[in-house]
């Protein structure tokens, strides 16, 4: 049995820039953070795995004083997840209005997977009703009954920790050598490797220049790619 394991963001579609970066602005705003991430800043919280991790990376200490936020560790970890789950549901909003569409070559090998007796899954370090949003629109129907989703939510440790693909591997009943990640990122390529599975790379808008030498390939996108590059056999 072999096993296709996608990531979500950066990798179905191009969601960093027109989903999650506006997202995160408007609720940090919303919750008195009086801070607003360029495109640029974001591309470095990417390198930390997981929105509440992004999110709590802000609260230093001058930060906090500077804006009155809470300075008692369980009150900051309530407070970062109300700022994220208001993020979430923004991103869900944002989400109904975009035009959003899946990186080339996506569904054509997601369907060849399919139609070849592979498990498909994806793995992702954002929260999960954000994750099936997304495939849902821009995924085939087909792919999106078959497809399992492993996501923030159902680990404690985010990428590059190995926990989510660890997790995906036990779900879908799969040794690490009969499957294949498809990542974006360098703490993706880390999390993957990490649990003893190959990975191929599509570089993103937000992660072109990072470091991809742990993975097996680097690719513009899945155009280029058959079933048969990826076979881990």
């Amino acid at each position: 049995m072999r096993a296709l394991i996608f990531d979500c963001d950066g990798v179905l579609a191009e969601t960093e820039g027109d989903l999650h970066l506006p997202a995160f602005n408007q609720a940090l705003d919303e919750f008195g953070f009086a801070t607003t991430w360029s495109a640029d800043e974001y591309a470095d919280r990417l390198m930390i795995g997981g929105g509440k991790e992004r999110i709590a990376s802000l609260l230093t200490p001058a930060f906090v004083a500077a804006r009155g936020l809470p300075t008692d560790p369980v009150e900051q970890r309530t407070l970062v997840a109300a700022v994220h789950a208001r993020k979430t549901d923004l991103l869900g909003e944002l989400l109904r209005d975009l035009n959003l569409v899946a990186r080339p070559g996506v569904n054509r090998l997601a369907r060849e997977a399919l139609a070849a007796g592979w498990k498909l899954a994806v793995a992702s370090t954002s929260a999960k009703p954000a994750v099936t949003a997304i495939v849902r629109r821009v995924l085939d129907p087909e792919i999106v009954e078959a497809i399992a989703i492993f996501a923030a939510d159902d680990v404690q440790a985010k990428k590059p920790d190995p926990a989510i693909y660890r997790l995906a591997l036990e779900g879908l009943n799969v040794a690490p050598e009969d499957a294949v990640a498809i990542e974006d990122s360098h703490i993706g390529v880390l999390a993957a490797t990490g649990a003893g599975i190959r990975c191929l790379v599509t570089p993103s808008l937000f992660t072109a220049s990072e470091d991809f030498s742990a993975a097996f390939r680097v690719v513009p996108d899945l155009n280029s790619v058959s079933l048969t590059d990826l076979d881990p056999a």
